[in-house]
């Protein structure tokens, strides 16, 4: 195949003195099987005509430090060109040269575009489970949906007078908790966690949908219960929950001259302790990932963004888990 070999090390990366700094992520680089994720990726740049590319198992870590990092791809070029910490986790000696930015761009299209990202993800949640840091047995999902705001969320105009918004963003209303109306031009994001904050499933969609319209393609079809606030509740999921033999721990809500039994309150309470890990999630994404605030234009392009969020997440999360129990 037609990849550049950065495995070789030279003299100078012998004179590299240890530091605790520089193995921050060796937690991470041996949580996993790497050729695993290396092998689902072999067909990329796999022609063996013309100049030689960067090597895909490489390329798709570096989109994971941008992720963890919350980077440009400018940014994450320069990173890579100066920091000991990425060149050892991306595979890069100290006389290697690094991808630069239009490349970071291009390979995570390319992932987008061959439809590699969700596989990816199922790939690692499937190795977490298989070093028991993510448990299958037993598992619930906790579903909720939190807002993202486009990159072009005003609507101005342009030289030629045309709105320069994000075309496939959409405004969402909703009820802050102060009672005020709080209107957002951007996207929504709809995740499944389950009860350690492992993201299972993940999906994104322009703001002015329902939560609960991707209630079922976010069930993973494993889980034993699932968790989600009163918007997603209705005939047809109670419906289908029942269908499928799974607990239903949707929050009951109040209608008009209807409002909530003291027994419906305490299911509420008791259910709202477990539905409150996703809360915890989503506060995670926004504050570390800086998912709150979309970073390219376009729905698929933001996809792709919250896709590797989610595995930089769980891949951060197994080996935090992993470290506890040591």
């Amino acid at each position: 195949m037609a990849w550049k070999n950065t495995r070789q090390t030279s003299f100078a990366d012998s004179l590299l003195h240890e530091h605790a700094a520089l193995t921050e992520l060796d937690d991470i680089q041996s949580l996993i099987n790497w050729s695993e994720i290396e092998y689902r990726l072999r067909m990329i740049h796999s022609n063996p005509a013309g100049e030689k590319a960067w090597p895909p198992l490489l390329m798709f870590k570096v989109l994971l430090l941008q992720a963890w990092y919350n980077l440009s791809d400018p940014a994450c070029e320069k990173h890579l060109a100066r920091d000991l910490l990425f060149r050892r986790f991306a595979g890069l000696g100290l006389g290697d040269d690094v991808p630069d930015h239009s490349t970071i761009w291009r390979f995570r299209n390319t992932l987008t575009k061959a439809d590699k990202l969700q596989p990816l993800l199922a790939l690692i949640n499937d190795q977490l489970s298989r070093q028991g840091v993510l448990i299958r047995q037993g598992q619930v999902s906790i579903i909720d949906a939190s807002v993202i705001q486009a990159k072009n969320n005003r609507p101005n105009k342009n030289a030629q007078g045309e709105n320069t918004q994000d075309p496939e963003a959409a405004y969402n209303v909703k009820t802050a908790s102060n009672g005020k109306r709080q209107t957002t031009y951007g996207y929504k994001a709809h995740i499944n966690v389950d009860e350690d904050g492992f993201i299972l499933a993940e999906h994104l969609t322009p703001g002015n949908v329902h939560d609960s319209q991707v209630f079922e393609s976010l069930l993973t079809g494993d889980e034993t219960a699932v968790y989600a606030d009163s918007a997603y509740k209705s005939r047809e999921h109670d419906a289908l929950l029942q269908e499928k033999g799974i607990k239903n721990r949707v929050l009951n809500r109040a209608y008009r001259n209807t409002p909530l039994s003291d027994a419906q309150k305490a299911f509420n309470r008791l259910a709202s302790t477990v539905r409150c890990t996703v809360e915890r999630t989503f506060g995670v994404l926004k504050r570390i990932y800086g998912m709150g605030q979309a970073r390219y234009m376009g729905r698929a392009r933001n996809q792709a963004r919250v896709t590797l969020i989610a595995m930089a997440h769980n891949l951060k999360r197994g080996a935090n888990i992993q470290q506890a129990c040591v």
